[in-house]
């Protein structure tokens, strides 16, 4: 159960990068501190300076899109609203954080460029992000899981089942459902939850169940950027 506080305007960020952390086992705090970071709208399309375009609410580059037009995926599917772009952006994560060098952060941060100049000041973001939204997401949820940016994170990561990039469905399947949470939703913020009352970089949610409608699983390999 979602809880009732949640503004309309961050309802689909805080519903997709939960089901998205479920399926790619990563922390659901970075991935909702990478999307506040992006700042992204469905339908949105940003002009850089090198000619390139980012791309919905995950921003994602064209270029980086142009690699994944062999595997069916183009700029419609990450710029339209719903899940998609967020479990694309999971999947993307998943590979940064298991394949690539440096630490946590640097790896995370990768997601926006490897380039150390521009990576620096967006890891710098993600991690202050990523505490508030720790924080937020335990103030509001019991919880019978926590996971933890530590160097186990990467260990998580490896172990979690799914290996697969998502792919469009061309239709949903009915037997779909909503993501449902391993949470009960609270009335008030735990005390726990104000400033140095809980680990800064915890993601406190386990989801048990998720069946996104409109996708199917289809395996392709990790791609360089």
């Amino acid at each position: 159960m979602m809880p009732a506080d949640i503004p309309p305007a961050i309802h689909e960020r805080v519903v997709c990068s939960i089901g998205a952390a479920a399926k790619y086992g990563v922390p659901a705090n970075i991935i909702l501190a990478v999307a506040q970071k992006e700042g992204g709208k469905p339908g949105q399309w940003v002009r850089n300076t090198n000619a390139t375009y980012d791309i919905g609410s995950m921003q994602f580059n064209t270029a980086y899109i142009r690699t994944l037009a062999r595997y069916g995926i183009g700029t419609a599917d990450v710029a339209q609203p719903g899940c998609y772009s967020y479990d694309l952006a999971a999947w993307r994560l998943r590979g940064h954080i298991k394949n690539d060098r440096g630490d946590i952060w640097t790896r995370v941060a990768n997601y926006h460029s490897r380039t150390p100049v521009h990576n620096a000041p967006y890891r710098a973001a993600i991690m202050v992000y990523a505490r508030q939204w720790g924080s937020w997401l335990s103030s509001r949820f019991h919880t019978y899981d926590t996971l933890t940016v530590t160097p186990q994170t990467i260990a998580t990561v490896n172990n979690a089942p799914v290996t697969t990039a998502p792919v469009i469905a061309a239709r949903p399947t009915p037997q779909a459902s909503p993501v449902r949470v391993a949470a009960v939703a609270k009335r008030a913020p735990r005390a726990s939850a104000k400033a140095g009352g809980v680990n800064p970089y915890s993601s406190p949610i386990r989801v048990v169940s998720y069946n996104p409608s409109g996708y199917v699983p289809r395996s392709i390999a990790a791609v360089e950027e």
